[in-house]
């Protein structure tokens, strides 16, 4: 009898698992990134630009196996093209072999938010930005704040993340509302987890602070970041983030092994991640893209390589001096913008001085070399500010220095002196215009570019300014500038002690 007992639990027992029975699965998924590309062609040793990385993304899909491609911003500007044709040439290129999903970043809106509209509707991709707002409080049209996908049989949602510091440091206009990055990120992950997704991943353009502390709330299990402009990978067991550099010199590829489990009705994933640096110098450019290329090339040799006048100085360029000192570059540039409008002083940040190189004396400055420089397509205004605004406006410009900031201040018709081992807001020292000590109550004119008299890199007192050219009416810096050049024809700009700063 007790074996009877024995046999028939386990005849019963044995059904249930028949009915039950426990499954498993595994599921390969890749994750391919790019992010801030500013130039369409690739760099003289043969890496970057759209063509190789569309040879990337062909092969990697040619593969057959899940490949989400996700390109995290920053594209429509800057580049030499996009200051003629206001990244109409990116959208082009990235077509050709379109990412599954794109998320704007803060040089999206570099030409104005109508320029962002337009371009923004010619991408053939999903658009996502969970924490972009229209003036209204509500979702951007075309824009989703999230998406489930069903990739070989795993849940997974996605979700985007544009630059919340995008109305700081680019020119969206007041139609568009930014909120917080993190805080936006973790609650919509947890929102697609509620919604059923078995893996969530954020495509985000954070800088790393932020990068960071979306990693610490584990939030979303993969983070796709740009930005940083740097090629980066981390794990720590439970969020797997990644970066890949700027101008698609590399393509980061996440490649996820999923193994599925599924018992009594309940499933549950585990997965590892192995981390793939493709360096494009490795691929042949796709052909289809390179004709596009040598197109857009041709049209910026006519447009570009004319020659609008000579240096008979050096000049320097490069992000650390341009954001840390007084440069000629800096001098020539704020004298041409000062000059075009007649005003007392001229103030320009040094972030918008963008070329990163060196000019020896005697070169022969060309219209791309101007566009190199100045490739955002800011306007040159004049404003009547007060001293008081001044001072502010220079506190602002030295209050990040250490940091390498943007808002450096190149000057014009002005001496300071400042002291950046004091705190930010008691930097400033003096100040001499006309030779004389700045009068906090006088009022003086300023030529500024439009960015920053919308508060751009923090210039928040030139928004009160009164405008006397605005930018309906002000012509582009980068014109004021090579009308400069040419009817100097040969110019010397020197560092001259506009700006003594101790450090």
């Amino acid at each position: 009898m007790h074996l009877i007992r024995k046999s028939v639990l386990a005849a019963l027992l044995l059904g249930t698992a028949l009915l039950h029975p426990a499954m498993a699965e595994t599921v390969n998924i890749t994750f391919l990134l790019t992010s801030d590309i500013y130039n369409f062609d690739a760099s003289k040793e043969g890496r970057g630009g759209f063509a190789r990385l569309n040879a990337v993304v062909k092969a990697e899909r040619a593969k057959g196996s899940h490949v989400i491609y996700a390109h995290a911003g920053d594209m429509f500007s800057p580049s030499l093209l996009s200051g003629i044709d206001k990244g109409a040439n990116t959208v082009a290129l990235l077509n050709v072999a379109p990412p599954d999903f794109f998320v704007p970043g803060n040089h999206e809106w570099d030409f104005g938010p109508e320029v962002f509209s337009t371009r923004i509707k010619e991408l053939k991709t999903k658009l996502l930005a969970a924490n972009l707002r229209d003036g209204k409080g509500e979702p951007v049209e075309g824009f989703a704040d999230s998406v489930i996908m069903d990739v070989g049989g795993v849940k997974v949602g996605f979700f985007g993340i544009t630059a919340d510091d995008t109305p700081a440091v680019s020119s969206p206009g007041a139609g568009y509302n930014f909120l917080p990055s993190v805080d936006t990120a973790s609650a919509t992950a947890k929102d697609l987890r509620k919604a059923g997704a078995e893996l969530v991943v954020g495509i985000v353009q954070t800088d790393r602070l932020q990068d960071f502390a979306m990693v610490e709330r584990h939030d979303a299990d993969v983070l796709l970041s740009g930005d940083d402009h740097s090629l980066s990978v981390y794990y720590d067991g439970r969020t797997a983030l990644a970066e890949s550099m700027t101008e698609a010199l590399y393509v980061t590829a996440v490649d996820l092994t999923i193994d599925v489990q599924e018992k009594d009705g309940k499933r549950s994933l585990t997965w590892w991640p192995n981390f793939r640096i493709i360096d494009s110098a490795s691929v042949t450019p796709d052909p289809e893209t390179q004709g596009l290329v040598d197109k857009y090339n041709a049209q910026l040799l006519k447009e570009l390589d004319v020659v609008v006048g000579s240096s008979s100085t050096a000049l320097d360029s490069r992000k650390a001096s341009v954001r840390g000192s007084e440069t000629a570059i800096g001098n020539l540039i704020a004298d041409a913008t000062r000059a075009a409008t007649g005003a007392d002083i001229a103030i320009t940040n040094g972030g918008g001085i963008r070329g990163n190189k060196e000019y020896p004396a005697g070169t022969q400055l060309t219209r791309r070399d101007v566009f190199t420089e100045l490739p955002f397509g800011n306007k040159t205004v004049k404003l009547e500010v007060t001293g008081d605004t001044i001072w502010a406006a220079l506190e602002n410009g030295f209050s990040e220095v250490e940091k390498g900031a943007g808002r450096f201040p190149q000057v014009s018709g002005l001496v300071a002196e400042a002291d950046a081992t004091k705190p930010a807001g008691q930097r400033v020292l003096s100040v001499m215009i006309g030779g004389k000590p700045l009068d906090k109550a006088a009022n003086y004119t300023l030529a500024t570019n439009d960015y920053m008299q919308g508060g751009g890199d923090g210039y928040y007192v030139f928004k009160k300014a009164k405008v006397l050219v605005g930018a309906l009416s002000a012509k582009l810096m980068a014109s004021d500038v090579m009308d400069y050049i040419m009817a100097k024809k040969d110019i010397a700009p020197a560092i001259e002690g506009r700006i003594k700063l101790k450090m």
